[in-house]
């Protein structure tokens, strides 16, 4: 009996039964820690406010932030679609963070590469965006699709306003960066919304219509130019202040160039929240010498030049020189004239020919009226010819 029993009793498990589902069981533990783990910290650097936990980045979250897209995270334009992109974005990541510890970054901060199409097709669709701006612009954008015009070319400054161009980026500057500083910078349209300027030049390059009804809906005549008293001299009384709004339009319909309204590169107001924007110190007669727009009106002579009388009695307008000199130039002054009819045309100079040879003090060739002159001659009836500039006035 006892024999019997022994041969029924279960031979012991083995011992490697045990072991494997101790290490099976710590291979899942432990898989189920490094995915969680991963999914946590993949998830946190893709965030917009891990982007902001370096100062390096602090003006570019806090424009982002202050953007259009302040809603879309940063990878969603950063990183291309795709899980090979996501690695190698992860990749370079390390190799940022070593250069933020080592102190070998270069600012300011640029991305290596524009931020692709896809990821702006990501949620735009461009080939339904047939007028996206307000009022009354055409902006086909299935038809710049088309012609190979990347989104970057036109909203490069959408979500930062191009910063590190306008150099407000540098290290110095970091501590000088919140909320209010992101809404300062991003409040200029000139650097987050696509320009005339942008477009004329693409247009030119590319041998694309330069006609006002390429882009617009409407005539683009604003309806205070309508007007007859506009027309007949109205439009020669707008304040020097309101010249650049002018130029916004009539720049293009000029064949000349000039830089009246060029701005200084002063990014220091920025980061001071001081105001910005360009020195007016041009005058309605200077602009109107520049633009050919208004030179080939103003070379045409105006009906009131062709009366009978109006040689006898011009002496009379001619008291309000302003007027005169928009199209006139008294040769002396300098200003490049509308008009070869000048002053000296008809009336010479009252000094003769050789006043020169004549003047007790030896007068160079080219000599300019100066402070100097006055010291012996009136001013009152200098100025009836010569103009007196205040650098002129202090030599």
């Amino acid at each position: 009996m006892e024999e019997e029993k022994i041969d029924q009793e279960l031979p012991a498990p083995p011992r490697f039964r045990n072991t494997f589902f101790k290490i099976a069981t710590l291979t899942l533990l432990f898989l189920v820690l490094f995915f969680t783990i991963g999914f946590v910290g993949l998830e946190t650097s893709s965030s917009s406010e891990f982007c902001s936990s370096c100062h390096e980045m602090k003006p570019e979250y806090y424009t982002w932030k202050a953007s259009s897209h302040g809603e879309v995270d940063c990878v969603n334009c950063h990183i291309e679609p795709g899980v090979e992109n996501l690695a190698k974005a992860k990749g370079n990541g390390l190799v940022e963070l070593y250069k933020k510890q080592t102190q070998t970054y270069t600012a300011p901060i640029r991305m290596p590469k524009d931020i692709p199409d896809k990821s702006c097709e990501r949620c735009h669709n461009v080939y339904k965006r047939d007028v996206t701006p307000s009022g009354d612009l055409i902006i086909p954008h299935d038809k710049h699709k088309n012609e190979g015009i990347e989104c970057i070319q036109c909203h490069s400054g959408v979500a930062h306003a191009k910063i590190a161009d306008r150099k407000i980026t540098y290290k110095t500057d970091y501590l000088k960066w919140n909320e209010h500083q992101g809404k300062s910078i991003m409040s200029d349209t000139k650097y987050t919304k696509p320009q005339m300027d942008t477009c004329m030049e693409c247009h030119k390059a590319r041998k694309a219509p330069l006609e006002c009804t390429a882009c617009h809906q409407s005539s683009m005549v604003p309806e205070n130019h309508k007007t007859s008293e506009f027309k007949l001299g109205g439009h020669g009384k707008i304040k020097p202040s309101d010249l650049q709004t002018c130029d916004k339009c009539h720049s293009y319909m000029s064949s000349q160039s000039y830089d009246f309204f060029k701005e200084e590169l002063n990014y220091k107001k920025y980061l001071n929240n001081e105001q910005t924007g360009v020195n007016i110190q041009t005058t309605v007669s200077q602009y109107a010498k520049a633009n050919t727009f208004c030179k080939n009106c103003h070379g045409q002579q105006p009906k009131s030049h062709k009366q009978s009388l109006f040689h006898m009695n011009h002496g009379k307008l001619a008291n309000d020189k302003k007027n005169c000199y928009t199209c006139h130039d008294n040769r002396i002054v300098g200003d490049e004239p509308v008009t070869q009819v000048a002053c000296a045309t008809c009336h010479p100079s009252s000094h003769g020919n050789t006043w020169k040879d004549r003047h007790p003090i030896k007068i160079a060739e080219n000599q300019k009226i100066s402070g100097t002159c006055l010291q012996c001659h009136s001013e009152p009836l200098c100025n009836k010819c010569h103009s007196l500039t205040p650098n002129r006035r202090q030599k």
